[in-house]
């Protein structure tokens, strides 16, 4: 197939292309390289079946394509609040224009959505039923109700024009080619014990997180988009429902990196959710879809390549 990946040079979007080359298939990557980065994607350039278009989802482009997975848009809060008012142009006008083109080439279309449509959840662990709970003035919402309008365009565009469409939230991911200064809390914790700093650690370290490996959670979009089926355009959970602490966390890192790990206590930031843990009983039923790598193992990986990425940073600065 002739598969269209905008956010393509990003951390997922990248191991995303990777995985769809490898299947045989031709991949355009679009991407305007806000968070994404070349050298993501640099290995897949002699690939004859790929294809790098600089681009801006907010702007309209034409492209005939089979598929279009939609995850062009900044992911981590140091990143999505730089510029707020760009963010939810990304999420909606983004989202109108790539489902417009799914209309009109008769494309299936997945939406890269977000656990944190569900904001700070009063229901644990999160059904694809709930709600949320956002606050949709907050700090965070340029972010959250960005998505949660993405969705909304998405079904609405199914209902009214019979776009085949599917919407995946995205729980907490992790693995290589994260960006070392996202602020998210995994690279956060990996970067600063192998530079020997405290771990910096938001709240008293006892709210939780679900941490799905990448490479786990390309495997359920793909599953997601290949899979037929009456009830597939609603939203499927992909995340580990296997949950931790930061304090756990925290503690597994100092194992991978063979760091002994002091910790900074910080304010925890507004509206920054306390539980976070995915029902994945949908994409199970569905799917057929559970992760399969335990977080110490996708941690050591992940271990392993910040730590080539700091020492050859170093020799560069040498």
């Amino acid at each position: 197939m002739r598969i269209l990946v905008t956010g393509g040079a990003g951390f997922i979007g990248s191991h995303l292309c990777e995985r769809l080359l490898g299947e045989g298939n031709e991949v355009i990557c679009l991407d305007n390289f806000f968070t994404g980065r070349k050298k993501n994607i640099a290995h897949l350039f002699d690939d004859s079946n790929f294809e790098l278009v600089r681009h801006d989802v907010t702007e309209p482009i034409l492209l005939e394509v089979d598929q279009i997975y939609n995850l062009a848009c900044p992911a981590s809060p140091i990143h999505y609040q730089f510029n707020p008012v760009k963010t939810v142009k990304t999420s909606v006008m983004g989202m109108i224009n790539m489902l417009g083109m799914a209309k009109r080439v008769k494309a299936r279309i997945l939406q890269a959505s977000t656990s944190e449509v569900y904001g700070d959840p009063l229901i644990h662990p999160q059904t694809e039923d709930y709600f949320g709970n956002v606050n949709p003035i907050g700090p965070r919402s340029c972010y959250d109700e960005g998505k949660r309008v993405a969705e909304t365009l998405m079904m609405d565009y199914h209902r009214q024009n019979g776009v085949d469409t599917r919407i995946v939230r995205i729980f907490n991911t992790y693995g290589e080619r994260m960006l070392e200064n996202d602020g998210r809390v995994v690279s956060n914790f990996v970067v600063q014990a192998l530079r020997g700093n405290p771990l910096t650690i938001y709240g008293d370290g006892t709210q939780t997180r679900s941490f799905c490996y990448v490479s786990d959670l390309v495997e359920g979009i793909i599953r997601l988009m290949n899979t037929e089926g009456e009830t597939l355009h609603l939203p499927v959970n992909i995340g580990n429902p296997t949950e931790f602490t930061m304090n756990e966390l925290a503690g597994e890192v100092g194992k991978v990196t063979g760091r002994k790990v002091k910790i900074e206590y910080l304010p925890l930031p507004q509206d920054d959710p306390k539980q976070r843990q995915p029902n994945i009983d949908r994409a199970r039923n569905l799917l057929g879809w559970a992760p399969t790598i335990p977080l110490a193992d996708g941690l050591k990986r992940t271990a392993d390549y910040f730590g080539k990425h700091i020492e050859s940073a170093a020799n560069v600065s040498a």
